[in-house]
């Protein structure tokens, strides 16, 4: 999809020919003397449009536009939040084959989180997984033209907004395939092709190597597949050599059936959303390409299936991580962390200034926060503020949790270092505090997206989230250099 930002006023966008025109009308609009602002003025002094965030009008063929189909739509103040919810609501009410071409008119100067919203919004109302399908619709919408009279002003968030998009839609498109169509190796083969085609390096390492490595966590939760792991290792070099990196680390369980501690087989089949995590390091990566920012980024993805055979690791069973601290596997459903901990220790060779793990970890955050915010854990105050900064900033948004030291009087075992579970109370907490274990070394902070990942039910599919967040993040370090 083309997206376009051009400095339009209502007198302008009035001659624009497309198929649907969105009229984005604020309270207290104050119309000029264009004959389609004098259309928005008197919808709502009749009242037949409320500049209330949502409230729609749908007019055909209107003589004051060169458009098929307009919608005004209300966006009250304007905010980031209004403008999403009045963009989503008009595109799905104007949603057909024949859309093609689409402008979205502020019928105010914009703001620049309003601007960020409707690239956003209108990348989400019109995404489609089409992969495994037969026959799928074609994506007939190609051109998008969002106007605003202060154009200039937000050029540079409509910018970064495009590039976020183009790395949510990466982190959608594998998140959403199936676990046959996303194996461990699928998952490096997308990785060696996205570094090919954006000009930074990719390496891909197998049982062998990670065999080699040591990390008996990570090979543990992969002895029950059929499917090789892999562990990838992404590398951005945007700033000096001497510079040292963030590192991010995507959890990659391309399908979780729990192991022996089976989950319940109902909406086992969302499980193929385990490897979120991974899938939001690849958009962050695919965004960078495009941003270009003067830092340096690793990401890092340990990627395996939970699945049952005779050679599946058991409850009870007790393995050496890469750290050389030994786990007890109390609960064979608690297998991301597992294989995130032999990342964390493999980041150490980086030096890092910061690493972020991303992983879909715990129902228990679910319960916590729902689907509206992610779990953020940080263990360096800094590193956790700017995270939340972030997140408020690209509207993906998250939410501080504690990591009490007390928290971890749970994963006490009397056969290892460490159990890797501490009990249903404070779940989300206590796998924090199983990783912190292994992030001595750097600032550190885990973000638990186990409810924002991925919709379930009508609209099940993934959400992209969090590469707007992770990448405002890195956004804000490259400016601070």
């Amino acid at each position: 999809m083309n997206f376009e930002l051009k400095p339009f006023g209502l007198v302008g966008v009035a001659s624009e020919k497309c198929d649907v025109l969105v009229v984005l009308v604020p309270h207290g609009f104050k119309p000029a003397k264009d004959d389609l602002s004098s259309l928005v003025a008197q919808t709502l002094k009749s009242a037949d449009l409320e500049a209330k965030a949502g409230k729609l009008l749908h007019l055909y063929r209107p003589i004051q536009s060169n458009a098929t189909r307009v919608v005004l739509a209300g966006i009250g103040e304007g905010s980031a939040k209004e403008v999403r919810t009045a963009v989503t609501a008009a595109i799905g009410g104007a949603k057909t084959s024949s859309l093609k071409k689409l402008v979205v008119a502020f019928a105010a100067p914009a703001r620049e989180d309003a601007v960020r919203a409707t690239v956003q919004a209108v990348a989400d109302a019109t995404y489609a997984y089409t992969l495994t399908k037969s026959k799928p619709e074609p994506r007939t919408l190609t051109k998008v033209s969002i106007t605003t009279t202060n154009a200039t002003e937000v050029q540079a968030t409509f910018d970064r907004a495009i590039a976020i998009v183009a790395g949510c839609e990466v982190a959608k498109e594998w998140a959403n395939r199936p676990a046959n169509h996303a194996t461990p190796t699928h998952l490096g083969q997308a990785a060696q092709e996205l570094a090919k085609a954006s000009k930074f390096s990719c390496e891909v390492l197998g049982p062998k190597e990670v065999a080699k490595l040591g990390m008996g966590s990570f090979m543990a939760v992969a002895q029950g597949s059929d499917e090789p792991l892999r562990f990838i290792v992404l590398r951005y070099d945007g700033a000096a050599k001497s510079k040292a990196p963030t590192v991010l680390i995507g959890k990659g369980i391309t399908f979780d059936s729990g192991g022996i501690s089976i989950k319940p087989a109902g909406e086992m089949d969302e499980m193929k959303f385990d490897m979120s995590g991974a899938a939001s390091v690849l958009g962050v990566f695919r965004t960078l390409a495009l941003l270009k920012p003067a830092i340096n980024v690793v990401g890092l993805i340990a990627s395996c299936e939970n699945m049952i055979n005779g050679k599946a690791v058991k409850p009870g069973d007790v393995v050496t991580s890469m750290s050389g601290q030994t786990i007890e596997i109390l609960n064979t459903d608690a297998e991301g962390r597992l294989v995130l901990c032999d990342a964390l220790t493999y980041a150490e060779r980086f030096k890092p200034i910061a690493v972020v793990d991303i992983a879909t970890l715990t129902g228990a955050c679910v319960v916590a926060l729902g689907g509206v915010r992610s779990g953020l854990f940080a263990a360096d105050e800094a590193l956790g503020q700017a995270l939340a900064t972030a997140g408020d900033h690209a509207q993906d948004l998250c939410w501080r949790m504690p990591l009490d030291d007390d928290y971890a009087d749970g994963l006490k075992t009397s056969f290892a270092d460490v159990a890797n579970i501490g009990g249903r109370a404070g779940g989300a907490v206590t796998a924090a505090k199983f990783l912190q274990r292994f992030a001595q070394k750097f600032p550190w902070a885990h973000l638990d997206i186990a409810g924002t990942a991925w919709k379930s039910g009508a609209a099940k599919g993934a959400t992209g989230r969090p590469v707007g967040l992770l990448v405002e993040y890195l956004m804000a370090q490259a400016a601070t250099k």
